[in-house]
């Protein structure tokens, strides 16, 4: 028996916390266990929500719903957090006061149904390993569904999860922060760099977050871990202390551990329960470039632990396509290819897509929403790669002056939008070279999220097509 919630237990008074598409859905579910297992409900919007079509379909299956407001009140034996609200919040803040506790929605659906779970963090890479993943276990004929902060909420799947089904979680840092119970049998962490600071206050409290997906694993479950930056390294070190089962990922370096994916003579291999195995040639793959090395040793691991074979892992690689905005072939257009890479939103993921394509035929888009990060690194690395780096939106400026002062023969040209970029990227660009957008930032200066720059781009290079050129 779990030490979780057991299915059918009984929740008592509860609160949701955040009226976007997680506390929509956590309290859709809730509201469905009415009087049963919940004794009441109620969601409390936020400062700035408002009357709307979620509110009032709430409402009328006996949710109390609080809009415009983050003062909560009452007695509550649990709240579920959406994951945008930081712990540091007062709206967090007063949910904890008045709650026996508070948890996330990806903690909520495995204390729901806490059988069969796999759980991928790091700063990179998260979507295309969780992906490869759930590609690779129903190629074995595994039933596998990718849910968490890839897109399909974990709890909106519990209705619909089938006997003997995996689900494989990509879970973010503030999703990983409120989580207690949450127990995989495999989990994986793959990198930890800067990112997402104003929300945890700090890069220890980042990595902190991301090392919580290992806080329940025992020596029969697996730890997938990259050993290519410090705060990995030191995780590895705090799980062998623990006696957790730790496979160590290394691309540059083979590990000397026992459990250990890494590239030898150019194949994915993986070292695991006392034998070696050659996974598959690097050169017959779709994705390229060092991360995705990383990504797919780390997923390789993880599905050959839950029983795929080799064959099976070797089928999903050869046939896997490119994940939408990380690093998606997008078109070519007079011998110049164009990629798709606007997931790429911290300046660690600029430098590993770098890696994917020829050194001096790279012209960068770089620009969005500023977060403040450091760019000496990313400035190093655009002239060590690239031709050209066009720089726009908000944080334009900086990378570009970041991008000069460094020093090399990177052209640097300004732009005030991304539609104006691509248009300097393609007069800038020659036969061979590629145009890849790689932002190194948010998008929320020009558009709603990622995915709406990502389709922009899309849609600029299809334009340049149909129209044959510049118009």
């Amino acid at each position: 028996m779990s030490s979780a919630t057991s299915l059918g237990a009984r929740l008592g008074d509860v609160c949701v916390l955040g009226l976007g598409k997680t506390g929509f859905a956590v309290a859709s579910y809730l509201a469905g266990l009415m009087p049963q297992r919940v004794s009441s409900l109620t969601l409390y919007g936020g400062a700035s929500s408002g009357e709307g079509e979620p509110a009032r379909s709430l409402a009328e299956r006996g949710v109390r719903v609080v809009l415009g407001s983050e003062d909560v009140r009452g007695r509550f034996d649990l709240a579920v957090a959406s994951p945008g609200i930081p712990e540091r919040s007062a709206f967090f803040s007063a949910a904890r006061a008045c709650s026996t506790e508070v948890i996330g929605e990806p903690e909520f659906a495995w204390r729901e149904s806490p059988d069969r779970w796999v759980a991928i963090t790091g700063t990179n890479g998260k979507t295309t390993t969780t992906s490869l993943v759930t590609a690779m276990l129903r190629s074995a004929g595994t039933d596998a569904v990718s849910v968490g902060n890839i897109g399909r909420l974990c709890t909106d799947e519990l209705v619909r999860r089938r006997d003997g089904a995996w689900f494989v979680a990509e879970l973010s840092s503030f999703q990983l922060a409120t989580s207690r119970l949450l127990h995989p049998r495999c989990a994986a962490l793959l990198n930890v760099t800067p990112d997402h600071l104003e929300w945890h206050g700090s890069l220890e409290g980042y990595a902190a977050a991301k090392e919580r997906i290992f806080q329940n694993l025992s020596g029969d479950d697996l730890a997938v871990v990259s050993q290519e930056d410090g705060y990995c390294r030191d995780a590895i070190g705090r799980l062998e202390a623990r006696g957790v089962r730790t496979l160590h990922v290394g691309v540059r370096e083979e590990p000397v551990s026992g459990e250990a994916a890494f590239v030898r003579d150019g194949w994915l291999t993986v070292r695991l329960d006392g034998g070696e195995r050659r996974v598959a040639p690097m050169a017959n793959l779709p994705l390229r470039g060092e991360h995705n090395a990383q990504n797919m040793l780390a997923a390789s691991s993880m599905a050959l632990f839950l029983g795929a074979s080799v064959e099976a892992v070797r089928r999903a690689l050869e046939g896997f396509h490119p994940i939408e905005h990380r690093i998606e072939p997008v078109g070519e257009f007079a011998g110049v290819r164009f990629v798709n890479d606007s997931k790429a939103t911290n300046t660690d993921s600029v430098e590993k897509a770098l890696t994917a394509f020829d050194r001096g035929r790279i012209v960068v888009l770089l620009g969005g929403h500023d977060k403040g990060t450091d760019l000496g690194s990313l400035a190093r690395a655009v002239n060590e790669r690239c031709k050209a780096a066009v720089c726009f939106g908000a944080a334009g400026e900086r990378i570009a002056r970041a991008v000069r002062e460094a020093g090399g023969p990177t052209q640097v040209i300004r732009a005030p939008h991304l539609r104006e970029a691509f248009l300097a990227a393609v007069g800038a660009a020659r036969p061979g070279d590629v145009v890849l957008l790689s932002p190194a930032c948010s998008s929320f200066d020009e558009f709603h999220d990622m995915g709406e720059r990502g389709r922009l781009f899309k849609g600029l290079v299809a334009d340049l097509s149909a129209n044959g050129g510049v118009r």
